[in-house]
């Protein structure tokens, strides 16, 4: 009980700093919706940096990727480690920065707005914005599964998963009121530094306790020989390339993610972030993967539906230092969903309720406040839709969260045609992003096994097209229907095809 107790206080006393650094933003918030969703693009290298690093560290990194390095080994390395932090980094350059530019230019704080804009298409922005509050579902979802898991594993099921889960989603909708950017970006910020510490003295405890990397490994080797050499099970080449090309794609696309290109205070920030992105994430995923590679060969036992992280430090560390580091691994979780709920609030009132209701982008003190209460409400219904999602929802956590990453990805390429390919029509829009978020639907929710059955047909997809996934193939088909629709159509009267000429801030 005294264990549970100290556990749980450590958390508690997260979350308290945490509500205080929201505090803080607050009073230093203008009301502006530029100020509370970008924090008036005025953010630094260090600040964008962790605040893009904190905001990817979720569920999927702390327990979903050294569950599977536990089951399938540490190639997964290669994946989330070098290939997607690379990719990634090339994105945010190719498309963060002509996004940092022509939002500069012309005040867009969504993806919906820019390409509403571009193509004079009001039906665009609602559907884009749709696509990414869908998918934005499921991540949502894993952050809260995650976190359940965590108390869970952490109190050795004193707390009750629907407990933590509930609690957790209960913080996020009060710290995402309260605060905006600016306070999500600096509590990030720390979070990401202190889960970083973490991750390395934990390497540090534990591989003193077995006796080395050296020892680790050779135990690894010896109970599971596969786990030290290349290719092999699940990760054959098409694998590894497939999950790294659909994670770096769709976190590019995420809306907490791609919000962040807006918000740099100039392109020097952009071009030092992207440069040192890489870095940083190989000193985050190698540690954390490797533990849970290591920890198949130390014969850690991992309960039913936990995760190994916990399991192993409760063998090899003490208590408080074990709760420490699942309260950062929270920390993490909950850095990933207050930006999502920040940024699902912004597609919502601004790519959602505007349009919908006949609402112009031109806001008054009347409006902005209408719209204030949308979003709160927006994010209390999101987050308790989500969270009863996950008490009812199968899967691991790695399922989850690539179902989300490859939906998201579907919408990389038509997004960077329009931003540098003016020959891109409205159709070609249309037909790019609907066709390939139809696609990969109709692999990920069994709709047309459902439609068979009623008919008394046996109608299902294939799960990889030659070793590929569905969502690398569903990004092939966006870039051809987006490139031969656009190519047998003609622009529309009212797409501006000038709209992305933004000579003359280059230089800033």
């Amino acid at each position: 009980m005294a264990d549970t107790a100290l556990q749980l206080g450590i958390v508690g006393a997260y979350m308290i700093v945490a509500l205080a650094v929201g505090a803080v933003a607050y009073r230093l918030t203008d009301r502006t919706a530029e100020d509370y969703y970008l924090a008036s693009r005025t953010l630094g290298t260090v600040v964008l940096l962790f605040t893009t690093f904190a905001t990817l560290l979720s569920a999927f990194t702390f327990f979903g990727g050294p569950n599977l390095a536990f089951s399938a080994g540490p190639e997964w390395i290669l994946v989330m480690g070098l290939m997607d932090g690379v990719i990634f980094a090339v994105l945010w350059y190719v498309l963060g920065y002509k996004q940092w530019l022509v939002g500069k230019r012309h005040g867009y704080v969504t993806l919906g707005e820019m390409l509403g804009d571009r193509f004079g298409s009001t039906a665009l922005r609602v559907v884009v914005a749709g696509v990414s509050l869908v998918w934005l579902f499921p991540y949502v979802m894993l952050q809260q599964k995650g976190a359940g898991q965590a108390i869970v594993g952490l109190t050795n099921g004193a707390v009750r998963f629907w407990v933590g889960a509930g609690g957790i989603t209960l913080f996020m909708i009060l710290y995402v009121a309260l605060s905006g950017m600016r306070g999500v970006a600096w509590t990030d910020t720390l979070q990401g530094l202190f889960m970083l510490s973490l991750i390395w003295v934990a390497v540090a405890w534990v591989l003193s306790a077995v006796g080395g990397a050296g020892e680790a490994t050779a135990l690894l080797a010896s109970e599971e020989p596969a786990f030290v050499g290349l290719g092999g099970g699940l990760y054959t080449p098409q694998y590894i390339i497939s999950t790294a090309v659909s994670i770096a794609f769709g976190v590019t696309m995420f809306p907490q993610i791609n919000q962040r290109f807006f918000a740099a205070g100039s392109k020097k920030v952009l071009k030092r972030t992207f440069a040192l992105w890489p870095v940083l994430v190989l000193l985050l995923f190698v540690p954390a993967f490797m533990l849970g590679a290591w920890a198949a060969g130390l014969g850690v036992t991992v309960p039913e539906g936990g995760n190994v992280i916990p399991a192993l430090l409760g063998e090899y560390t003490p208590t408080w230092f074990t709760a420490l580091v699942i309260a950062g691994a929270m920390a993490a979780m909950m850095s990933s969903s207050d930006s999502m709920l920040l940024s699902g609030s912004s597609y919502l009132t601004r790519d959602l309720y505007r349009p919908l209701t006949g609402r112009s982008d031109a806001s008054d003190e009347a409006t902005d406040r209408r719209e204030a209460l949308v979003a709160r409400v927006g994010v209390v219904i999101f987050a308790t839709l989500s969270f009863v999602a996950s008490l009812y929802t199968p899967g691991t956590l790695v399922q989850i969260g690539d179902t989300a990453f490859s939906g998201f990805a579907q919408l990389t390429i038509p997004v960077a045609l329009a931003l540098y390919w003016q020959g891109t029509t409205r159709s070609g829009m249309y037909a790019g992003v609907i066709g390939s978020q139809v696609f990969y639907g109709l692999h990920v929710f069994p709709i047309l096994s459902t439609l068979g059955r009623l008919v008394g047909l046996d109608v299902a997809l294939p799960t990889a097209y030659l070793g590929w996934t569905p969502g690398i193939v569903g990004i092939l088909v966006g870039l051809v229907l987006t490139v031969a629709i656009s190519l047998v159509t003609a622009p529309a009267a009212t797409e501006n095809r000038t709209a992305y000429a933004v000579t003359g801030i280059e230089s800033d």
